[in-house]
């Protein structure tokens, strides 16, 4: 009994190594002892035995088409546009799901992952399958939106989503803005802060919702400076929010020789290789068109009702 719980542990072992560390099969067997032909065989066996079972996330067809023609309007590298479902709940639904589904295997081949807010994001961590990642690390690269009383919090987001994947995570601690510029600047420099700022430098991925006008409204703090934040910018002039700056309709960032956040600068958060946004609602249709502009976004996951909005307004 006791050999057979043995073996049943280093299928489980194996397969955990496999599935969710990618370890190759060369990399098994040297840290196994056993030949790569071993460690194929029970792999199979893990999958025969019901140790591991694969499920493969089919939400509603892509529309390929109305991806081509992004592709070519855009020179987008990754657009993922999903047909819409008779149903609008099941359509975000759908979204949520392959948003999910596409960034999991994107973080376990990452190092670094950072993440912004809100419920989108909450949503999203909340459908990525369980895993262990134990050399991934989460973390903020831009202070704390300050939504205190939301489960949607930056700093929530980040610890939510390490623990979904049992990873580590670094927390920013510090508002998103900060009006002083001698405090802001002195503040990056503080030990409580440089970890998060180091490892968010050397992040591999990232991934974002887009916002407007009204999301900086939508905290007090922000709504009552919101003057002193965008000081001269017309908010007319304003088509969305991203990285916590605003942006005009063609892709380009406002505040740069004014920029009040707290975090990375925008040209090291570009740097980032894989910028994944998701877009579910068809009041981010300027929003989104503005950051394809400006190619603010690697990879962009949204359904074909924003996507012909989008082509419409352009």
């Amino acid at each position: 009994m006791s050999s057979e719980i043995n073996h049943h542990e280093l299928l489980a072992n194996l397969s955990q190594d496999y599935y969710l560390s990618q370890l190759s099969l060369a990399e098994l067997s040297e840290k196994y002892s056993l030949s790569r032909y071993l460690v194929n065989k029970y792999l199979d066996d893990a999958r025969r035995e019901g140790i591991v079972s694969i499920n493969i996330a089919a939400p509603n067809p892509r529309n390929l088409e109305l991806e081509k023609e992004f592709q070519k309007a855009f020179d987008i590298p990754h657009i993922y546009i999903l047909k819409d479902n008779i149903s609008p709940t099941e359509t975000v639904e759908n979204v949520l799901n392959y948003s999910a589904h596409q960034l999991a295997p994107l973080i376990a081949q990452s190092n670094t992952v950072g993440l912004t807010w809100g419920g989108t994001i909450f949503n999203i961590i909340n459908y990525f399958p369980a895993s262990v990642l134990e050399d991934v690390t989460f973390t903020q690269f831009i202070g704390e939106n300050m939504k205190y009383k939301s489960a949607a919090g930056s700093m929530r987001m980040v610890e939510l989503a390490a623990a979904k994947f049992s990873a580590e995570y670094i927390t920013m601690t510090g508002p998103l803005y900060i009006l002083n510029d001698d405090v802001r600047n002195l503040m990056a420099q503080e030990i409580a802060v440089q970890p998060a700022f180091q490892a968010a430098k050397r992040m591999d991925l990232l991934f974002t919702t887009l916002g407007t006008l009204s999301s900086l409204n939508s905290i007090p703090t922000w709504q009552q400076n919101t003057d002193k934040i965008l000081k001269d910018i017309d908010p007319d002039d304003i088509a969305g929010m991203l990285y916590g700056r605003p942006f005009d309709i063609n892709g380009h960032f406002l505040n740069l020789d004014n920029d009040k956040v707290f975090g990375l600068d925008v040209e090291t958060i570009m740097s980032t290789p894989r910028r994944f946004g998701i877009v579910k609602s068809k009041f981010k249709t300027r929003a989104t068109l503005g950051a394809l502009r400006g190619k603010f976004l690697t990879d962009l996951v949204t359904t074909e009702s924003i996507a012909r909005r989008i082509l419409s307004e352009k």
